[in-house]
């Protein structure tokens, strides 16, 4: 899942970004209001993680901009201040979520992961299709009861295709949720992590979970689709 992170001070930026992308996010980061408020506008992220104090345009000045020009991107703010009322004020602003400074890293990267669930309308953490299992809070994958170790990169592709279960995404839909704006890998990345996830998802298991749809993307099947019989892994659009 892609985020963007608006922290002003550098020291924790960089601390929060390390730890985001060891969990296999991919971070964008903005120093001011301003050229968060660029990024935002030309980039659909899954969370915005927004700083109240920032240089040039506050956080709620930010958020309230967005709301007013209809970008719906689940935004937690993060602020020093600690009375209810200026988390009240957060919140009716638009915020989904509100942190108080200092916090520790696991309750931000859980905060984080429960906004990507609701933004993709899944309220139990553990996804679960046929034999499969993906535990998006304790980010374990499980097929057939066999544990299934995943690197970071191998399991965020996992996830948003899960979240997509059943319909098809595109190369680009997934280059653009999974790599930031810094990422120098060439396009082919995105078949190649799916040869890698067929190897550890499908080999050795049936039915096929992960399809092609040729000329499409990729899908992964939903428990709402059936295999046919000696279906094989690539399915061929009809027509």
């Amino acid at each position: 899942m892609r985020v963007l992170l608006v922290e002003d001070q550098l020291a924790l930026s960089k601390a929060l970004r390390q730890g985001l992308e060891e969990e296999g996010f991919a971070v964008d980061a903005a120093l001011d209001g301003e050229e968060a408020d660029a990024k935002a506008r030309s980039t659909q992220y899954d969370v915005i993680v927004l700083d109240v104090m920032l240089p040039k345009v506050d956080g709620l000045t930010l958020l309230k901009r967005w709301r007013g020009a209809g970008i719906s991107t689940h935004v937690l703010m993060l602020t020093a201040k600690t009375s209810l009322g200026d988390k009240v004020v957060g919140l009716d602003t638009g915020a989904d979520d509100y942190l108080t400074k200092p916090f520790e890293l696991d309750e931000l990267l859980a905060r984080i992961r429960a906004l990507v669930r609701r933004s993709h309308q899944v309220k139990d953490p553990v996804i679960k299709i046929y034999d499969l299992n993906l535990d998006t809070a304790a980010r374990r994958v499980t097929r057939a009861g066999q544990s299934i170790h995943l690197t970071p990169r191998e399991y965020a592709l996992l996830e948003f295709l899960a979240f997509h279960r059943g319909k098809v995404v595109t190369r680009t839909m997934i280059w653009e949720h999974l790599y930031d704006e810094y990422d120098e890998n060439t396009s082919n990345v995105v078949d190649v992590y799916i040869r890698y996830l067929r190897n550890k998802i499908d080999k050795g298991f049936e039915p096929a979970l992960i399809l092609t749809r040729w000329g499409e993307g990729y899908m992964l099947r939903s428990e709402d689709d059936p295999p046919p019989a000696k279906e094989t892994k690539d399915v061929k659009r009809k027509g």
